[in-house]
């Protein structure tokens, strides 16, 4: 199969741009398909670029909301370059993965200081790009610039482990996939191949149960031919994620709530938080033993329950303890925000859980 596959690369490039020009997804970052012919404007750039960046372990469905924000604050690079870091971080919260917003920004930095605030057209210098990596690079130069590069997703990688039906599993594989990949690529329309591809998988080539018979590359899969499509792509068994415990801090005084700066660096480097203890692999019990870790000395009280966060490599459990204080005094760090608009803080998800809960019991 692989080798039927390989022998008909040009067909099956043109056979999926055909299905693309019918099936493609309106997404608002992207232009319609075959736009040149069209005479519609090309995809924006700087449009391109954004969605990437936000899309990178996030689905279609979350960023979509996001993306629509920053373009309207935000049009162009100038607009995101000149802004304050702390109202591009505080626009991001919600979608996870800080680091990202951090170099969205000193990219965009980099673009007017070192570009002009256009961005290169080749893959070479889009690298040299900070927060731009292979896939993203590759993703601009085909997309907005229309240069044939190899693209490879997840999505792509699951469609191109079943055409192949590849036997080696996951991480391991990937120079593999993107060799296989590349064979694939087109020059013609290589954008819209790419996002053909990215489509396929999304839609189509699903990690479960696969609408094959929808596939315009179905008749020469070898993975659609072994009768269970959905084996792959193999995947190395995942270690376990380890676990991690910590106390949160939420002192009110007058209607605010003190919340503190996370150091520019690190997880969620920037962003505001509920003051917290270190977060340890010891499980909390009690909690009594993490009060030195505490802003300041009140007459604290632990609630019931937690909140549970997942992070890339860990989970959280953090128990939450609640103080009060008559009046709001001049803190070591840190900072007081009205409880009423606590949504409005820029908090990163597992610190709004926190508030959430502290907030609970005088909402039941």
């Amino acid at each position: 199969m692989s080798v039927q596959i390989l022998d008909a690369v040009p067909d099956a490039a043109l056979s999926l741009l055909d299905w693309y020009d019918a099936h493609a997804r309106v997404l608002p970052w992207r232009a319609p398909p075959d736009a040149q012919s069209s005479g519609a404007l090309p995809p924006d750039p700087y449009g391109v670029w954004l969605s990437e960046i936000m899309l990178q372990q996030t689905t279609v469905a979350a960023v979509i909301p996001y993306y629509e924000r920053f373009l309207s604050r935000w049009p162009t690079v100038r607009h995101l370059a000149e802004a304050p870091l702390d109202d591009v971080l505080h626009a991001w919260a919600g979608l996870g993965y800080y680091a990202r917003a951090r170099n969205l920004h000193a990219c965009a930095q980099t673009l007017v200081r070192e570009h002009g605030g256009r961005f290169p057209e080749t893959e070479a210098e889009l690298l040299k790009l900070p927060g731009i990596g292979a896939y993203t690079a590759a993703a601009i130069a085909s997309i907005a610039f229309g240069q044939r590069a190899v693209v490879v997703d997840g999505n792509v990688e699951r469609v191109v482990s079943r055409l192949f039906a590849v036997e080696e599993a996951l991480p391991a594989a990937k120079p593999r996939l993107r060799d296989l990949a590349d064979r694939l690529t087109p020059s013609l329309r290589p954008g819209d191949y790419a996002q053909a591809m990215m489509d396929l998988g999304a839609t189509v080539c699903t990690p479960r149960s696969p609408s094959c018979g929808a596939c315009p590359l179905a008749q020469g899969c070898a993975a659609r031919a072994s009768g269970t499509p959905e084996r792959w792509p193999l995947k190395a068994p995942k270690a376990e994620k380890p676990t991690r415990h910590g106390l949160v801090f939420w002192l009110e005084a007058e209607g605010h709530v003190l919340l503190r700066r996370r150091p520019p660096r690190g997880l969620l480097g920037g962003l505001p938080e509920i003051p917290s203890s270190e977060w340890t692999g010891t499980p909390v019990g009690g909690g009594w033993h993490l009060m030195d870790q505490a802003p300041i000395e009140v007459d604290w009280q632990l609630l019931p329950g937690g909140v549970r966060h997942t992070f890339t490599h860990f989970h959280l459990e953090l128990t939450i303890a609640r103080g009060l204080l008559p009046r709001r005094i001049n803190p070591v760090e840190g900072f007081w925000h009205p409880v009423e608009a606590i949504e409005t803080a820029g908090l990163p998800t597992v610190m709004a859980k926190a508030a959430r809960h502290a907030l609970t019991p005088r909402l039941v």
